[in-house]
């Protein structure tokens, strides 16, 4: 959970990425040098008060001992009196403390503040503290109740009590604090400025990325699965001693591959494209001479052995069912070659009656149901054309569905889409060949072996077969997509629905 909250707080951009990178190493050497700064002026006055406290020795705290003279005890060798001592305060810094131990005792405790010796009311914590300290001429830190914190040393007196000098540390943490304030001014405003500057570089020195990034996006925005294609302009300026040049380079390089492999493909489509239309051009005229010799045949006024009679039936149908699918390839040809449909007032309808009549009469052993809208349902296009459509989506119901299926053909229209719907409650579309029913010569009887039984029950509505070629499904999505619309197949197990969506809102029927 942490690493993904980390996560969406770093930066999306790789530009913003690279100048918080920036800005966060600089804040780390910024801290970096203020630490080693501050720590170096804190070691270097301490070192210096302690030199101060070295030069002073003993005398504040001396002078303790005889009040007013510094140089004997008090009045009939009685001990002095600390609150009203007049200690030597000369060439005494400001806050210098002093005390003087005796037997562990304090014995006298003042501090300079304005050039005169101000006597020190100590807690039992305060006396127990600087009795603790050891005469050894080392500096101490410690802290008093009254006074906060003190740097002292304490050393041996001549009368064999503690002298106890001190000054105060504050001035140290003042000058820590100070330091510390100019440090946060200056890195703040340096690192604002470097964020500004570094963000400026980073955009420039990005610059080809960001090129190949939106030639990268023009590319995804082509149509790029069929037709020809013209690829956008290279990325400029591409220095391959740079690693954003390089990735350019190879860019550029991979877009001229691709390029080249468009130009290809387009070129064999076309030729295809040209042979099929020519192949269902030429085919049209022998095939009609086949249908109609086997016709003229069938109806000679002599007498006709059964045989004979029974293959030229099969060639009038053979030769009809063949007309039939060279008419659907001349028909996906011209369609792949854009040419335009008719484009007039349809009553789509009607289509859907005539087409549900029509297929009633083929498949009686079907239940076949309609849910029409209490409106006419009127678009512009080709009216044979989306004929071909509704009779082709029936047709598929009714081959590839067992007797007693229910087929329900539904038409709804909406301000700017038309929705033909045609479902049965057969098995279901074989998973396998969902992907590829719209395909040309797809068959949902592929599976069959090579001994050439017929497909297993439960193959379904999955493929059209126009005129037994598996050009039926195709043909309904090419007219779809000749009309601005798409086919779409949802199926499982006792629910297989074909959707056709044509744009455009209603028109008036044509008269």
């Amino acid at each position: 959970m942490s690493g993904t909250r980390l996560t969406r707080l770093l930066p999306r951009t790789l530009r913003a990425r690279l100048t918080c990178g920036l800005v966060v190493l600089l804040a780390l050497s910024c801290a970096a040098v203020g630490i080693a700064a501050v720590v170096a002026l804190r070691a270097f006055l301490t070192e210096r008060l302690d030199q101060q406290l070295a030069e002073a020795g003993g005398r504040f705290p001396a002078s303790l001992e005889h009040p007013g003279t510094g140089t004997g005890g008090g009045p009939g060798g009685k001990e002095p009196d600390a609150d009203n001592a007049q200690v030597d305060t000369r060439r005494q810094a400001q806050g210098t403390f002093g005390a003087r131990l005796l037997h562990g005792k304090v014995t006298g405790a003042a501090v300079i503040r304005a050039g005169a010796d101000t006597s020190v009311t100590l807690t039992a914590a305060d006396r127990a503290a600087l009795a603790a300290l050891a005469p050894d001429g080392h500096c101490h830190r410690l802290e008093l109740s009254a006074l906060h914190d003190y740097r002292v040393v304490a050393v041996k007196g001549d009368d064999g009590d503690v002298l106890i000098t001190g000054l105060p540390f504050g001035s140290v943490e003042d000058a820590e604090k100070r330091l510390m304030a100019v440090e946060a001014a200056v890195f703040g405003g340096a690192l604002v400025v470097a964020g500004a500057a570094g963000a400026f570089w980073v955009r420039w020195s990005l610059r080809p990325l960001s090129r190949v990034a939106a030639t990268a996006a023009s590319v995804t925005a082509l149509p790029l699965d069929s037709g020809e294609v013209t690829l956008p302009d290279r990325v400029p300026d591409t220095d391959p001693r740079t690693e954003v040049g390089r990735v350019g380079t190879a860019f550029n390089r991979m877009l001229g591959h691709v390029e080249n492999a468009l130009t290809k493909r387009h070129a064999s489509e076309e030729r295809l494209r040209r042979f099929a239309a020519d192949a269902s051009h030429e085919l049209r005229t022998p095939v009609a001479a086949i249908r109609g010799h086997a016709e003229l045949a069938l109806r000679h006024p002599g007498p006709v052995p059964p045989g004979v009679t029974r293959a030229l039936d099969r060639i009038a149908a053979e030769s009809a069912r063949m007309g039939g699918m060279v008419d659907d390839l001349l028909l996906l040809a011209r369609l792949d070659a854009g040419r335009p449909l008719a484009a007039e007032p349809v009553d789509l309808t009607r289509l859907v009656l005539d087409a549900v009549d029509d297929a009633r009469a083929a498949g009686p052993g079907h239940l076949w149901a309609l849910d029409l809208p209490a409106e006419p349902v009127t678009l512009i296009g080709d009216a044979h054309r989306l004929q071909q459509i509704t009779a082709n989506l029936l047709a598929n119901a009714r081959v590839h569905t067992p007797a007693g299926t229910r087929v329900l053909v539904r038409l709804r229209q909406h301000p700017d889409a038309t929705l033909l719907t045609v479902t049965d409650n057969g098995p279901g579309v074989p998973e396998a060949v969902r992907d590829t029913v719209f395909e040309r010569f797809a068959r949902a009887d592929h599976l069959r072996d090579d001994a050439g039984t017929a497909p297993a029950p439960g193959v379904t509505s999955a493929t059209a077969t126009g005129h037994g070629a598996g050009l039926g499904l195709a043909i309904v999505a090419a007219v779809a997509a000749a009309h601005g619309g798409s086919v779409t197949l949802e199926s499982r197990p006792g629910a297989t629905s074909f959707e056709v969506t044509l744009p455009g809102g209603p028109a008036e029927p044509a008269r």
